[in-house]
């Protein structure tokens, strides 16, 4: 179990609650200490703590598991753990059940200063290395952190690459998968007046050696029934913007037609959608296109994907 000998001390609440800044102090007996207890480098004549597993296991939170940012707090015995953990242990230590105040391990956190880290995804294709305390900020924004499923109706906890997440949506969710760019989406609804929330279809494409989301679905606006289309792509919104695409739903002598950029599914299936940003056709606008039909709603959305970005 992890544990701190070094310099230690008490903070008042009212910094905690802050979250301000607050200086770090240590001796060099202490480190000296630490670096004899965990393997360590001396590198340009400047002591430095390398990223061994041993003092990597150092910063690693015994209830969580997760590595520990400041504040890092001990009990009276030494044993340390994250400041949300000690909220989730009801402020008594995991490891003897004593108290825990408000004692910092400043030894330890000024330890993790010295060390450079590599990113958790490195497995993926992520080669960069961090100081340790830049490296959770870069792991929230790597491009080459998994993916979550895009599949929208409920929140499936499937994570993984793009061609992990395509087959999952072939094989796992039975989507529909189609090649090329341009696409005719037929939508029929037997009774127009019962729309429920989140009624919706999901089409994957397969275009320019990409993959690309096409979501249309019923639902809810405030009381309002519409309905909706847009385009998501599987990939990162740097390259997301280097595409573009078009809608068109139409009948009964009018249409209406959408320009957009498909969005990165880095966003949330029900983030586009309470965006806004894709075409909306309310429910007595759709009947028109449905020729007047108001016994069964008949939508035909037409589009295409450009390998070009909108002016």
């Amino acid at each position: 179990m992890a544990s701190c000998s070094g310099v230690c001390e008490e903070v008042p609440e009212a910094d905690i609650a802050e979250g301000g800044d607050y200086e770090v102090s240590i001796s060099s007996n202490d480190l000296d200490l630490f670096q004899r207890s965990n393997p360590s480098t001396v590198t340009g004549g400047k002591a430095g703590i390398s990223s061994t597993s041993s003092v990597h296991e150092l910063l690693e939170c015994p209830v969580c598991t997760n590595s520990m940012y400041p504040p890092i707090y001990q009990c009276p015995n030494g044993h340390t753990l994250c400041a949300s953990c000690k909220l989730r242990v009801h402020y008594h230590c995991p490891s003897c059940r004593h108290e825990l105040g408000n004692i910092r391990c400043l030894a330890l956190e000024k330890v993790a200063e010295s060390l450079e880290l590599p990113c958790r995804y490195n497995d993926l294709g992520c080669s960069e290395i961090f100081p340790y305390y830049t490296k959770l900020k870069h792991e929230q924004l790597c491009r080459f952190r998994p993916y979550n499923c895009p599949y929208a109706g409920f929140e499936c906890p499937v994570t993984g690459d793009i061609p992990t997440l395509v087959a999952h949506l072939k094989n796992g969710h039975k989507v529909d998968m189609h090649e090329g760019c341009t696409f005719n989406h037929r939508y029929v609804k037997s009774n127009p007046y019962d729309v429920e929330n989140a009624t919706w279809m999901l089409t994957v494409f397969n275009c320019f050696g990409q993959y690309f989301c096409l979501h249309f679905e019923a639902f809810l606006l405030g009381t309002a029934p519409v309905y909706m289309a847009f385009l998501r792509y599987m990939g990162e919104e740097s390259d997301a913007k280097n595409y573009s695409y078009s809608l068109e739903v139409g009948g009964g002598s009018r249409k209406l037609t959408w320009q957009g950029v498909p969005r990165s599914i880095r966003d949330g299936h029900r983030k586009v959608r309470d965006s806004h940003d894709g075409l909306i056709v309310t429910r007595n606008i759709a009947l028109f296109f449905s020729s007047g039909n108001r016994q069964e709603l008949k939508l035909r959305v037409t589009g295409r994907i450009c390998k070009e970005p909108l002016n």
